[in-house]
């Protein structure tokens, strides 16, 4: 469900780009440090984006360090951290030990039971420091796999619980920028969850399996529907982005909510108009 809230590569300057990687490499690292080589699995563009906008709102000290790794085990990549970075590294191992273990109680998926094995010991202790955002992430994620059982249609019923999900892990600190945080969080939450169920509604038909869109798809405007719905969705969130006093790295903020959170759509769409074009040259 995560990977939509990254860049749109060709609209951003060559600056912003090396520093966007740069933040990427810097909490790759982290989790590496903190909590292992599956620790450093869980890595997702989402938080990337949330160590970006938390960093610049709070003006919090970046330092850049140079370090090689496996993807670049030759030339050192420049790394940028933060307080943050620790923050969204937990969050990140967090969100991936709930999801392997509502995957093994639901499906007793053997793979999800090793990997929550093998985190286990690393997220209790993340548990221990930060029990609001660990409460709420397992309450939203057992509503959604209610949601699931119940073969819910409800669209804002289901993707609001991601939304909460999201909100909670925006929610850094509790001052006059809380509100804003909650708000943008929630609704780009819901932005990624309808996105993901949009992307993914094609192979749960075939499939059989569950996805809250199949009552929409069945209407001659779903097309149109979705993207009126999605559109709504990030301008929600983007009018929040808009009242926090962001000055470092917005254009690098900007660029991927206003761009980067369409690549997977604008695909699809692509996609699309190639079968149908396919399918006129077959007639």
């Amino acid at each position: 469900m995560f990977g939509y809230v990254t860049i749109c590569e060709p609209e951003l300057k060559v600056k912003d780009l090396k520093k966007y990687r740069a933040y990427y490499c810097g909490l790759c690292r982290e989790l590496k440090e903190r909590y292992g080589f599956m620790g450093q699995m869980t890595l997702t563009y989402d938080m990337t984006f949330a160590v970006i906008l938390l960093t610049s709102l709070y003006e919090s000290e970046v330092t850049s360090q140079m370090h090689r790794c496996k993807v670049h085990p030759v030339k050192k990549q420049m790394m940028l951290r933060s307080e943050i970075t620790s923050y969204a590294a937990a969050m990140n191992v967090l969100l991936a030990y709930y999801h392997m273990a509502d995957d093994w109680a639901d499906d007793r998926k053997v793979s999800s039971f090793m990997t929550k094995s093998l985190i286990q010991g690393k997220a209790k202790k993340i548990i221990e420091e930060y029990p609001r955002q660990s409460r709420v992430i397992e309450e939203c994620l057992r509503e959604l796999a209610v949601c699931e059982k119940e073969n819910s249609t409800d669209i804002d019923r289901t993707a609001g619980c991601f939304g909460r999900l999201m909100e909670e892990l925006f929610a850094y600190r509790e001052d006059i920028w809380e509100k804003n945080m909650r708000r943008m969080g929630f609704f780009l939450g819901k932005f990624i969850y309808i996105m993901d169920a949009y992307e993914d509604l094609p192979e749960d038909m075939e499939k059989n399996r569950y996805n809250p869109l199949k009552v929409i798809y069945e209407k001659e405007d779903y097309e149109e529907r979705m993207h009126q719905i999605l559109c709504m969705m990030i301008a929600e969130s983007t009018a929040e982005f808009e009242r926090l006093p962001c000055l470092v790295d917005v254009d690098i903020l900007r660029n991927i909510l206003y761009d980067g959170v369409w690549n997977r759509y604008n695909k699809i769409q692509m996609k699309k108009r190639e079968e149908k074009k396919n399918e006129q040259k077959s007639v």
